[in-house]
C-alpha cells in the first residue's frame, strides 16, 4: 500500500469509526422501547429533521448518479431531473409535513407509514398495511442494494482494487449494519446529520476547486461549447459509441450532432419530483419531528440544501467532463467523477475526508431504508399476525429483517447491474407511485375510502413494474419516465372507487376533521 492511499484511507476509516461510535451511543435509549427505535419517540429538533430527511432521500446517487448523468451526456437530462426533485422537495414540505405530523397521532399514535394507512382508514384486517409492508420491503431492498453498489464502485475506483469490488460492497454493508443494528432510527437520523453536512460541504468544495482548475466560467463554457448541445438544457448530447465505449480521437471525446429535449422528455424528467410524496424515509421523519410548529424551520433548511447540493451536483458533472474530458468512456465509469476531481484536487488526508461524502450519501441512505423495512416487518406484518407477541419480541424481528434486508441488498449490489442512476430510479418510481397519491389523498381528501385505498396501491405498484418492462420498450410517448403514467392512474383509481364505495366508519370523518383543525390551530 503507498503512502498515498494510506493517508486517503487514514481520512476514510476515521469517518467510519465515528458513524459506529454515534451507533453505540444511542444503542441503549433507542432500545427501551418500539417507539423510540423505530421513530425516536417523536424527539426530531428542526435541524436534524431536515438534514436527515434531506441526507436519507438523496443517498449515493447524488454524489455519483447525477454527475455522472451530467457528465455522459450534458445538462439536459440532469437539470430537468435536478429541478423536479427541488419542486418536490419543497411541495412535499409545504403541504405534507405538518398534516401528516398531526394525522399520524391522531391516527392512534402511528408509527410507521403502513400503520398510518391502517389506522387512518379503520383497516381491522390489515390489508392495507399488509401490502403497504410488502411494497416497502420489495422496493426498499433494491434500494439497499443501489447504496451498496456505491461502496463497491467507490472503493474499487478510489484504491484501485476492481478485483476487491465483492469485498468492499460486503464492508460497506458491515459498516452500516452495525450502528443501525445497534442504535435504531435516533442512530440514523443523528448520522444522517452528520452526513448531511459532510455531503454538502464536499459538492460545494468540490465544485468550486473544479472551477478553479478548469479556468473559471470562461473556461469551462468554451471547453465544453466544442460538444454539441452539452450545454443545452433543451437538448442531450450524443456521446459517438463503438462497442458501449465513447470514441476518442487524439485523445478528445467525440460526440454526434446532439438531440432536441422535448416536451415529453422534460416532463419525465421532472416527474422525479412526484415520488417526493410516497417516500417512506422522508415521510417517517415529518411524522418524527417535536411538534408540528417546528416544521416551518426545517422546510426553509431542506429546501435550501436541496438546492445547493443539486445543483452543485450537476455543474460538477459538467465541469468535470471540461477539467478531464476523455477519462470516462461509459455511462456506468461516468458516475466516478466527483471521486476522480477529488483526488486530483486535495492532498491525500483531506481527499479522504472530502470522499466520505461519497459514503455519507450511501450511508445516510442505506440506513435509513434498512430501519424502514425492519419496523414494516416488525410493526406492520409481523405484530397483527402474533398480537401477544412482547415489544422485545418485536425488536428482535426487526433486527433480523435489518439482517435480512441487508444481505438481498448485497445481492443485489453482486448481480452485474452497476448503474446507480438506473436502480435507483426504478425503485423510486415504485415507491412514489404505490404511496404518493395515496398519501396525498389520505391527508386532503375525507372522502376517501379504504377499497380505494387499497386500489390505488396496487394499481400504482403494478403499473411501474408492467411499465418499466413491457410498455415503455414501445417509444415514443410510452418511453416516459414509468413514476409519471403510475402516478396518474393510482390517482386516477383512489378517485373513481371512492366515488364508488362508502366510508367504512363516521369516526374517520370526525379524527380528518381533528387534523385538519390542528393543523390551521
Amino acid at each position: 500500500m503507498t503512502a498515498t492511499i494510506f493517508q486517503t484511507l487514514i481520512g476514510i476509516v476515521a469517518y467510519l469509526l465515528i458513524m459506529i461510535a454515534i451507533g453505540l451511543w444511542y444503542a441503549r435509549r433507542s432500545n427501551s422501547n418500539m417507539d423510540e427505535y423505530f421513530l425516536g419517540n417523536r424527539g426530531l429538533g428542526p435541524w436534524v429533521a431536515a438534514m436527515s430527511t434531506e441526507a436519507s432521500d438523496m443517498s449515493g446517487w447524488l454524489l455519483m448518479g447525477l454527475p455522472g448523468v451530467a457528465y455522459f451526456t450534458g445538462s439536459g437530462e440532469a437539470f430537468w431531473t435536478a429541478l423536479g426533485l427541488a419542486i418536490g422537495t419543497w411541495l412535499n414540505w409545504h403541504i405534507v409535513a405538518k398534516r401528516l405530523r398531526i394525522y399520524s397521532q391522531v391516527a392512534d399514535n402511528s408509527i410507521t407509514l403502513p400503520e398510518f394507512f391502517s389506522k387512518r382508514f379503520h383497516d381491522k384486517k390489515h390489508i392495507l398495511m399488509t401490502i403497504a409492508a410488502i411494497t416497502i420491503l420489495v422496493f426498499f431492498s433494491i434500494y439497499v442494494g443501489s447504496q451498496f453498489v456505491t461502496f463497491g464502485k467507490f472503493f474499487a475506483f478510489v484504491f484501485n482494487a476492481e478485483n476487491y469490488y465483492t469485498a468492499m460492497v460486503i464492508f460497506g454493508a458491515i459498516v452500516v449494519l452495525i450502528y443501525t443494528l445497534v442504535g435504531g432510527f435516533m442512530a440514523v437520523c443523528m448520522t444522517d446529520l452528520i452526513q448531511g453536512i459532510l455531503m454538502f460541504c464536499a459538492l460545494v468544495v468540490v465544485l468550486v476547486c473544479g472551477f478553479i482548475f478548469s479556468g473559471g466560467f470562461s473556461g469551462v463554457s468554451e471547453r465544453l461549447s466544442d460538444f454539441p448541445r452539452f450545454l443545452d438544457i433543451f437538448g442531450i448530447a450524443t456521446p459517438s459509441l463503438q462497442d458501449t465505449k465513447q470514441v476518442l480521437i487524439d485523445g478528445v471525446p467525440q460526440f454526434g450532432a446532439g438531440a432536441n429535449y422535448s416536451l415529453l422528455n422534460i416532463v419525465s424528467c421532472m416527474a422525479w419530483g412526484l415520488g417526493y410524496f410516497g417516500m417512506p424515509q422522508v415521510l417517517i421523519r415529518f411524522m418524527a419531528i417535536t411538534k408540528a410548529s417546528k416544521i416551518r424551520q426545517s422546510k426553509y433548511i431542506a429546501v435550501i440544501w436541496c438546492l445547493i447540493s443539486l445543483f452543485a451536483a450537476v455543474a460538477i458533472g459538467l465541469v468535470g467532463r471540461a477539467y478531464m474530458p476523455s477519462v470516462f468512456s461509459d455511462a456506468s465509469a461516468a458516475e466516478n467523477i466527483f471521486i476522480s476531481m477529488t483526488l486530483d484536487f486535495f492532498p491525500p488526508l483531506l481527499a479522504g475526508v472530502v470522499l466520505s461524502g461519497v459514503l455519507a450519501a450511501s450511508m445516510s441512505s442505506s440506513d435509513s431504508y434498512m430501519i424502514t423495512v425492519s419496523s414494516s416487518l416488525a410493526n406492520d406484518l409481523f405484530k397483527p399476525a402474533f398480537k401477544k407477541a412482547s415489544e422485545g419480541a418485536l425488536m428482535w424481528v426487526a433486527r433480523i429483517a435489518i439482517i435480512m434486508v441487508t444481505i438481498f441488498g448485497v445481492m443485489v449490489a453482486l448481480s452485474g447491474d452497476n448503474s446507480i442512476f438506473r436502480i435507483v430510479s426504478y425503485a423510486w418510481a415504485g415507491l412514489g407511485a404505490a404511496f404518493g397519491p395515496l398519501v396525498l389523498f389520505s391527508l386532503f381528501w375525507k372522502r376517501t375510502t379504504l377499497p380505494a385505498a387499497v386500489a390505488g396501491m396496487l394499481s400504482g405498484g403494478i403499473i411501474v413494474v408492467v411499465w418499466k418492462n413491457f410498455i415503455s420498450g414501445l417509444g415514443g410517448a410510452f418511453a416516459v419516465y414509468e413514476l409519471l403514467p403510475a402516478f396518474l392512474i393510482s390517482a386516477l383509481v383512489i378517485f373513481v372507487v371512492s366515488l364508488c364505495t362508502k366510508v367504512s366508519d363516521p369516526t374517520i370523518e370526525k379524527e380528518f376533521d381533528i387534523a385538519v383543525k390542528g393543523e390551521l390551530d
